[in-house]
């Protein structure tokens, strides 16, 4: 399925331009974001059946289930807490002033910023591109949407329910391909918003440079799951791979590759083969489990199991199914793995989980970093002194300790990256932040110490100033 731009260049400066207008005429206040928020919630009920047929469609098989669980839900639930919380994230904060500007008073205040784009991403396009208009609407902006091309029956779903529900000047949904997504990420937004892979992340920053546009990126990355030898491997290897076949490993946070010592090797094989078995059984014909989005995607993956295999990787097959579907992957474990191979260089980003034999905490952190720094961080242990070390000496994006990617689910933690794995937060208060000026005021009163201060610096007001000095040293 082809899918179509519905604006060029010129008329997306026009459309941006109109919202610019709108919102310097009436900003959003506290009633109208309420309102959208309940608004929105009501469409994604509204279309919430059209919109799981249509991601169903996009890949070919997901199961509703899992659009429930993994889109639906959290987004509600996004919207839900945000309601909740509006009215206390925006009010006015006072902090202590400086002593030598008394007696003023300061404070500071979240303020909408204009008109925000956001570029959603195919793996999760309804979570993804309307949890940050969620963000946006809370923090007072307007919005335009542009959700991926890759998954084109979500993103007309989406265009639809928005457009035919919003007024253009306030929030307006526009697909497009590629070129529409180059020329999108080149408008002078007030904030961009883009969700994708590293490597179109480093394109977007660079389109919106020259209008100095400031840019949230959230990317991705390859996600380390580290099972500590004294770990159940039996319940490590269960919450790996649920996380990791969620989408048919289709998920940003999804763990990409699993540290151990060798001498966990065969339990864990014996144990992730279970999982499988029991998660999806009859895997070739089970309507659970997604399929990969198209065949350039499916092609990669098995590019990436070649080039491991050639390279001494052993490939374990997790289910007797052998399929030759178009869109179809069945979950593989590869031992043997080192960083030759392609996929310990690029996120896998489907059904491959490799295994590397590390014999140490100490040697897992070293190796985590000596690369770019993740999205997520996994560790399966209960000693709190190894998990505190590991914290202390490792950065990624974010961390679930014996368990894997429910860390995003948790309105009031930030969920971002860092370095290659994005920048930027969102989620609760944090895309509230995202999306608002943090902006200072201070408050002078008529009288004011600051006043004696002021030119010509006659003697008594050089002593003053030296007074000062000597009194704030420390």
């Amino acid at each position: 399925m082809q899918i179509r731009s519905t604006l060029n260049k010129m008329e997306l400066t026009a459309l941006l331009h109109k919202q610019k207008s709108a919102f310097k005429k009436n900003p959003p206040n506290i009633k109208m974001r309420l309102d959208s928020l309940k608004k929105l919630s009501d469409l994604v009920d509204q279309y919430k059946e059209e919109l799981m047929e249509a991601v169903n469609n996009d890949f070919g098989l997901r199961a509703k289930e899992e659009t429930l669980f993994l889109e639906i839900f959290p987004l509600q639930d996004e919207i839900r807490h945000a309601m909740k919380n509006l009215r206390t994230w925006t009010k006015r904060r006072y902090v202590q002033g400086a002593w030598f500007l008394l007696p003023s008073s300061a404070y500071y205040q979240y303020q909408a910023l204009g008109s925000v784009g956001i570029m959603g991403a195919w793996n999760y396009q309804v979570l993804l591109t309307l949890s940050p208009l969620v963000d946006a609407l809370a923090a007072g902006n307007h919005a335009i949407l542009k959700p991926s091309e890759i998954a084109p029956a979500s993103a007309e779903v989406i265009q639809k329910m928005i457009n035919s529900n919003f007024p253009e000047e306030y929030i307006h949904c526009v697909t497009g391909d590629s070129e529409l997504a180059q020329d999108f990420s080149s408008l002078p937004f007030d904030h961009l918003f883009f969700t994708g892979s590293t490597r179109i992340g480093k394109k977007i920053m660079a389109a919106a440079a020259p209008k100095l546009t400031p840019v949230t990126l959230e990317l991705g990355g390859k996600s380390p799951a580290i099972i500590h030898n004294s770990y159940s491997v039996k319940r490590a290897a269960k919450r790996i791979m649920a996380g990791k076949l969620f989408n048919c490993g289709q998920t940003c946070v999804a763990p990409d590759y699993v540290i151990m010592s060798s001498e966990l090797n065969a339990e864990f094989e014996e144990e992730v083969q279970k999982a499988v078995e029991k998660f999806y059984p009859d895997i070739s014909e089970n309507k659970q489990y997604s399929r990969i989005i198209n065949s350039d995607h499916l092609e990669r993956l098995r590019g990436l199991l070649k080039d491991a295999e050639n390279k001494g990787a052993k490939i374990i097959e997790l289910s007797n199914a052998e399929v030759n579907k178009p869109d179809f992957m069945a979950p593989k474990l590869v031992f043997n793995a080192s960083m030759e191979m392609e996929l310990m260089q690029e996120e896998i980003f489907g059904p491959i989980l490799p295994v590397l034999n590390l014999e140490s905490v100490e040697e897992a952190i070293e190796y985590i970093n000596d690369k770019p720094k993740p999205l997520a961080l996994y560790y399966f242990d209960n000693k709190k002194s190894r998990i505190n070390r590991l914290l202390k000496n490792t950065l990624s994006g974010g961390v679930t300790i014996n368990d894997t990617i429910y860390h995003l689910a948790q309105h009031n933690l930030p969920f971002g990256g860092v370095g290659d794995s994005g920048i930027g937060h969102y989620h609760g208060f944090d895309g509230f932040k995202t999306f608002s000026k943090k902006r200072a005021v201070m408050h002078q009163k008529n009288f004011a110490v600051s006043d004696f201060l002021h030119p010509p610096f006659t003697d008594l007001k050089k002593k003053l100033i030296r007074f000062m000095g000597k009194i704030t040293k420390v």
